[in-house]
């Protein structure tokens, strides 16, 4: 009962962490205009995302323009794109791979081997695609980090890390903790030892002992 518990945990963090990814890799708030040391503080605040950056008025009008052209984008921007595509690619293959091994499901129940192995493959797929999260939201912010303390950087011109990125963060750790769940949910197996052959006892006897 205690696995079936650990195990429904384990699915429903990394459910809610493959949201989280699928919500931060649509916000335009990857990075936003830093007003730290010497910067004048205007009446818009500025951000850039993964798709488009958009400026907010002190009104709370918001203005946003999709990125143009894709061959323009910079490099590593695109590769960004494409790890936190592909970790929600690979969120859901792994989701319904986990649903199919979940003990709740009626999926396999034949066969609880295969059934075991199926939440323990679901869970090593969500810690991939979390790890993909993790490895492009960590990467683009310190692309942000750098460029923000690069002195020949542009004081007007910097940013800092907008609410995605945390958003990202926390969602991928949440995927990989939840994966790591449905992996140490599964029962280990008991080893099965051959049973002990029993000795004859001695016959007791029933002559009488001569000395």
């Amino acid at each position: 009962m205690a696995s079936g518990g650990l195990q429904l945990l384990g699915f429903v963090m990394a459910f809610l962490g493959w949201v989280g990814i699928i919500i931060s890799t649509a916000m335009p708030q990857w990075k936003m205009a830093s007003y730290a040391g010497d910067n004048i503080v205007t009446a818009q605040a500025l951000y850039e995302g993964l798709w488009m950056s958009c400026a907010m008025q002190s009104t709370g009008q918001i203005q946003c323009k999709v990125y143009d052209s894709l061959l323009k984008l910079d490099s590593s921007l695109q590769a960004t794109r494409a790890l936190m595509v592909a970790s929600i690619v690979v969120g859901l293959v792994g989701m319904f791979v986990a649903c199919v091994g979940m003990k709740c499901m009626k999926c396999m129940e034949d066969d609880q081997v295969k059934k075991m192995r199926m939440a323990v493959l679901g869970g090593v797929i969500f810690i991939i695609s979390g790890l993909a999260a993790l490895v492009a939201t960590s990467w683009y912010g310190n692309r942000v980090a750098r460029a923000f303390y690069d002195p020949f950087t542009p004081v007007n011109t910097r940013f800092e890390f907008g609410s995605a990125l945390f958003i990202g963060w926390a969602a991928s750790s949440l995927a990989i903790l939840g994966g790591s769940f449905l992996c140490c949910s599964c029962p280990r197996r008991e080893t099965s030892y051959p049973p002990t052959r029993g000795y004859p006892k001695n016959a007791s006897s029933t002559g009488k002992d001569y000395v």
